[in-house]
């Protein structure tokens, strides 16, 4: 199976130029799934996150390929990863999600890719006021969206261990409703066993054997 996604959303603000993309994607058993985002520039930053939200055992293998199928990263029965790189050489990169070694289970996993220009823009100067104020300002905003961006890292992580604890919640609940079913089949059947005994030795035909 193969899908192209590019950038979704593009977001501009005063220090750099970001396309994001962030989805939800259900990944069948024996199912192998890749995306696809476009780097203009050589020297981009490229953020790559995934995390398995439900399914197995919370494990996907997954790869990354930059132009030339050249592996960039790769990693085997991973339940959620982070990572930034460079990208070196400008054009397609390749995102895949490989469920190939489950042969029931589908899996549902949320990831993330965007791609950031490094070209800042220059703030506006206002009229009377100084380069080191201008300095400030930046690394006002720099400092701002670092925190912004480890809260929305907080928040992810939060929202992967909600839902495998709901998941964990939902398989034990499965389970326990499935042995008491079995439990209650198991004693009717022992009911009606022992009938069957007593009917046996008390039967008219047989009470010789009693």
């Amino acid at each position: 199976m193969k899908l192209t996604l590019f950038s979704a959303g593009l977001f501009a603000c005063l220090f750099s130029m970001v396309s994001a993309t962030a989805l939800t994607y259900k990944i069948g058993a024996n199912e192998k799934a890749c995306f696809y985002a476009l780097a203009e520039k050589k020297g981009s930053k490229i953020a790559f996150y995934f995390a398995v939200q439900s399914g197995g055992s919370f494990d996907i293998n997954y790869a990354v390929t930059g132009p030339g199928e050249k592996v960039i990263l790769d990693g085997e029965k991973e339940r959620q990863g982070d990572f930034v790189f460079t990208a070196n050489e400008v054009g397609e990169y390749k995102f895949c999600f490989d469920n190939e070694m489950s042969t029931y289970s589908e899996k549902f996993v949320d990831f993330e890719i965007s791609v950031e220009d490094e070209v800042r823009a220059q703030l506006p100067s206002k009229q009377g006021s100084t380069p080191e104020q201008t300095t400030a300002l930046e690394e006002s905003i720099y400092k701002i969206s670092g925190q912004l961006s480890t809260i929305a890292r907080n928040q992810k992580y939060f929202r992967t261990r909600e839902n495998r604890n709901f998941s964990t919640v939902r398989s034990t609940e499965s389970r326990i409703v499935n042995f008491s079913l079995v439990q209650c089949l198991m004693v009717i059947c022992m009911g009606a066993l022992q009938v069957f005994v007593v009917q046996f030795f008390f039967k008219g035909a047989r009470k010789g054997y009693v």
